[in-house]
Formats: C-alpha cells, sequence, structure tokens
C-alpha cells in the first residue's frame, strides 16, 4: 500500500542512495500507468496518476476526449455525457475523471518495488561505471570467481564489479581456476541489461604494453617509447622499441639487469616467448631486426607497395619462418610489410642475391623465455 510511510522511505533512499525522490515519483508514476494499462486493457483507455508526497496520496485519472459521436469508448466520452460531468464542457475538450482501480493496493505496492529495485540497481550501476569508466586500457589485479563453458568471471576492486573474460580474450593454454589471482587488461566498461559490465583480457596486446611499462621505469617516464606490438597469445610476442635519449640503451632497459624485467613479464604471461626490437626508422633494416631470432642477410624492397624480401643463412630458414609461419607472421605484423623469407642458397640460385643488396647486421634483438613454472 502506498502510503505516508513509502514517501518517507523514499526519503531515506534519497539520502541513502542518492535517488531524488523527484526521480522516484516519475518513474512509479509511469511504472503505474503502464501496470493499468495491462491491468484494464479494453476497459480503460488514457491514464493520469498524481502522487503526492506531502498527503501520502495517489490518485487515478481516466482521461477522455469529447466528441460528437464516440467510435472508441476507451479514449472518448459523448458531448452529453461530458457535460454531465462538467456544464462547460464542448467537443474537442478533454474530460478527466477520478476511479479506483481493483486491487489498488497490490498494484501499487508491487509497481513500487519493482521501480524502486530498478531504480536502486541502475543508481549503483551509474556509480560504478563512474568509478572504472576511467580504469579503460588499464592493467589492474583480479580473482577469479566463477568460470561457465565459454566465459571466466573476475572480481575487481574487491568485490565492487565482476570483470567478465571472454573466449576471445582468454589464452589458449592458460588454465583458469576460481580462486586464482591474475592480471587482465580492461578493455571497456559498459553497461548493460544485467548492470555495468567491465570486459577483461588476457590476450590483448594492450596486456603487453601495460606490463612493460609496468616493469620498465624508463618507459613510463617516456625515455624508452613502445613503437608497435605484435602477437600470437599464448605462444610468442614481438615488441619494437627506441630510446628518445641515445644515452639510454632500449634494448637493456626492457630486459633489465640479468633479464629480471622481462623475465617477469614472461612470467606472467606464463611462458609466452617476447622478442624485443629495436625499431628503424629503415623500413629494410626494421624488417631485419624483426625476424628475430633469426640472423639476416639481406632485405631488399620489392615492386609493389611494402613487399620486401629478406634472405637468411640455409640453417636459419626454419627459424626465420617459425613454426607454422608464426615468426614471419609476427614480423609481417610488426613491420606493416609483406615480407618473402628466402634462404641464402636459394636466393643466390635465383640470382637474388648480388653485390647490390644492402647487408645487414645480425640484429640487436633478444627472445626471452620463462623459467620453469611449478604446477
Amino acid at each position: 500500500m502506498i502510503n505516508k510511510d513509502f514517501f518517507l522511505a523514499m526519503q531515506d533512499l534519497e539520502k541513502e542512495k542518492g535517488i531524488s525522490q523527484e526521480t522516484f515519483i516519475t518513474a512509479l508514476s509511469g511504472a503505474l500507468v503502464s501496470a493499468c494499462k495491462k491491468q484494464y486493457a479494453g476497459t480503460v483507455g488514457a491514464v493520469d496518476i498524481k502522487l503526492n508526497p506531502e498527503k501520502g496520496s495517489i490518485e487515478f485519472f481516466t482521461v477522455r476526449t469529447v466528441v460528437e459521436e464516440v467510435t472508441d469508448g476507451e479514449n472518448e466520452i459523448s458531448l452529453s455525457d461530458a457535460q454531465a460531468i462538467k456544464k462547460s464542457a464542448k467537443i474537442g475538450d478533454t474530460i478527466t475523471e477520478k476511479f479506483v482501480p481493483k486491487d489498488f493496493s497490490r498494484i501499487a505496492a508491487q509497481t513500487a518495488k519493482q521501480v524502486i529495485l530498478q531504480k536502486i540497481r541502475e543508481t549503483e550501476m551509474d556509480a560504478t561505471l563512474s568509478k572504472f569508466s576511467d580504469k579503460e586500457g588499464e592493467l589492474i589485479v583480479g580473482v577469479i570467481r566463477k568460470i561457465d563453458s565459454k566465459n571466466v568471471y573476475v572480481e575487481l576492486g574487491k568485490g565492487q564489479i565482476e570483470g567478465v573474460m571472454m573466449p576471445a580474450d582468454q589464452v589458449r593454454g592458460e588454465k583458469y581456476n576460481v580462486n586464482d589471482k591474475l592480471k587482465v587488461f580492461v578493455k571497456r566498461v559498459k553497461s548493460g541489461y544485467k548492470g555495468a559490465q567491465v570486459l577483461v583480457s588476457r590476450a590483448s596486446q594492450g596486456l603487453i604494453r601495460k606490463l612493460f611499462e609496468e616493469e620498465v621505469p624508463e618507459i613510463k617516464q617516456g625515455t624508452v617509447v613502445i613503437k608497435e606490438i605484435s602477437r600470437e597469445p599464448g605462444a610468442r610476442t614481438k615488441i619494437a622499441i627506441y630510446s628518445t635519449d641515445e644515452r639510454v640503451d632500449a634494448v637493456g632497459a626492457c630486459i633489465g639487469n640479468k633479464g629480471a624485467r622481462v623475465n617477469a613479464i614472461v612470467e606472467e604471461l606464463r611462458g609466452e616467448k617476447i622478442d624485443i626490437i629495436p625499431w628503424s626508422e629503415n623500413p629494410l633494416e626494421f624488417i631485419a631486426k624483426a625476424l628475430s631470432p633469426a640472423r639476416v642477410i639481406s632485405v631488399t624492397q620489392l615492386e609493389g607497395e611494402k613487399s620486401a624480401m629478406a634472405v637468411v643463412p640455409d640453417d636459419k630458414l626454419s627459424l626465420a619462418i617459425g613454426k607454422d609461419g608464426q615468426n614471419a607472421r609476427l614480423a609481417v605484423k610488426l613491420t606493416g610489410w609483406k615480407i618473402d623469407v628466402k634462404s641464402q642458397s636459394n636466393a643466390e640460385k635465383l640470382g637474388l642475391l648480388n653485390a647490390e643488396t644492402a647487408e645487414t647486421a645480425e640484429p640487436e634483438s633478444r627472445t626471452e623465455e620463462a623459467p620453469e613454472l611449478s604446477e
């Protein structure tokens, strides 16, 4: 039953949840109109509802238009019937009559409950979205709370919100267990029909970027810059970096003393290989380095846009191409160039290796793997 106590309760909710009483009243009025239309379909047309917090009252009115000939009994009233209610009524006027719906207390109480719960959910969702909206693109530590047939659900911010890791954002080969802690990349914060939702990822390139920013102070300071990242999650990542200060070795900064920095990242990625490659403005030089860990003899630009041939020693061909073409594929993604990798003997046989071909030094890059991880 909606009464003064109900309106007092709304005042308490305003203080506790920050939802204005006017917001509740507007939402409740609309909900009650819809409930009436559904409950009394075919007998009551347009409905107007007035809530009075001061009196603690709620009133229902039917609204009908005055017409010469009634064709819609729900929404129209004849002139004679209208003048019986209001003597000054004329064609085109609207006549408002108060009525008390059957089961009023039940309808009003049930509707009010639904509206209040909905508004509380919306307010809490808005607060959560506001708090986490600035977390997009950030790294956050979460705890796995639930795993279903597809998704992994991660508790973020000490139970404040649930992050969802969909199949495309999971890493093949990684095992996820309830109560495990893990770092996730916040891809997007959005509102859904079930409330605020945070989409998180372990497969995103953004995870790699943020892990390096976390481990390498020079990156956070801007002395070392990440130019490009290409990744096949769980298998291998290539990251191209350069230094804005000639006194700082970009590759060395990312590797750290005795490999401490990069090994910490590899361990977090549970064994994913990482090639740290110095970026170069010269695309051919960059391609040579991108094919690390293989040594490249030469790189020649071919006809056509962004297409090149890389020649490697015969015994390094499989290393340059990688298992199932992975190494060459990642180099293509990293450089943005189409790369045709050939062995030295094959290039010589085809007459593709000559004195004019630019010689390249052995790439200054490092590939790191994680130490043995305990089960």
